[in-house]
């Protein structure tokens, strides 16, 4: 494998409209550094980076307008003060020769929602028999798109098959010490509102089970986990634990690592 290439070469050997995702990267990895841990969390629930020339002057450094594309229901956390930290990120890493670039702003997008045939419908009964899981705003994308039981909707597959072992694991345990299984509720934490992907309560506890995909390893995604973790359980969440699909191939290991969390959960 060849050695990584710093930001300077990148920007040398790339138009500078297609470095935005490079440049946040690493301005986020500084901010955590250098513990601005809002604004880090923050930059990693950026889905896309967009940079369009916004002003250029033959004596001054070019101005780049930044789009970041996010979650509609993150948009908010984006307030003035993140996003000029994020900024200010961005132009302290920014390499100090051969690039005149300033960012002069940065819009927060929402996804644009790509709807179905029947989304009249769907609006029209949002407030009906849908999916009720906590704060999870209507989704207008095909419903055989992403799995739903129990009146319960869940992002992908791999969530749907841990909430089936979790029930599952419910149905074995005696009616006065069951357990509670919560997928996808928004939880508010110190500085942002996240959205841990399943909140299980038993025996006076609460855990978390975080379900991480392939393509979950985005640069300095790791350390922005660790640190949401940790915000989770200075919040009162006793145990956070990762369920890593990479990691996992049968039923049985899946049942493995929720008996192993309940046991985690519980132990004192």
């Amino acid at each position: 494998m060849g050695e990584a290439l710093s930001l300077a070469d990148i920007m040398e050997n790339n138009p500078v409209d297609q470095v935005g995702e490079h440049l946040l990267a690493a301005a986020a990895t500084l901010l955590y550094q250098q513990g601005d841990t809002e604004a880090a969390i923050a930059a990693t629930d950026v889905l896309a980076v967009d940079m369009s020339l916004w002003n250029s002057d033959e004596y001054e450094p070019d101005e780049y307008r930044m789009y970041f594309t996010v979650e509609p229901q993150l948009v908010d956390q984006f307030t003035g003060q993140v996003v000029a930290r994020i900024v200010d990120g961005i132009h302290t890493v920014m390499p100090r020769r051969g690039c005149a670039v300033r960012i002069e702003s940065i819009e927060v997008c929402p996804v644009v929602p790509v709807p179905s045939m029947d989304w009249r419908k769907q609006l029209r009964t949002a407030n009906g028999p849908t999916p009720t899981n906590q704060a999870r705003k209507v989704r207008l994308e095909p419903r055989d798109q992403h799995p739903i039981q129990d009146d319960l909707h869940f992002t992908n597959e791999w969530e749907h098959g841990l909430y089936q072992v979790l029930k599952a694991r419910q149905a074995t345990l005696p009616d006065n010490e069951t357990i509670g299984i919560m997928p996808l509720g928004k939880m508010r934490l110190l500085g942002s509102t996240r959205e841990p992907d399943f909140l299980i309560t038993y025996k006076g506890r609460a855990g978390v089970i975080e379900v991480d995909g392939p393509h979950h390893g985005k640069p300095g995604r790791a350390s922005s986990d660790h640190s949401r973790d940790n915000l989770m359980i200075h919040a009162g969440v006793e145990w956070v634990s990762r369920l890593d699909v990479q990691d996992v191939g049968t039923k049985a290991e899946v049942e493995k690592f929720v008996d192993n969390f309940l046991a985690r959960l519980v132990r004192q």
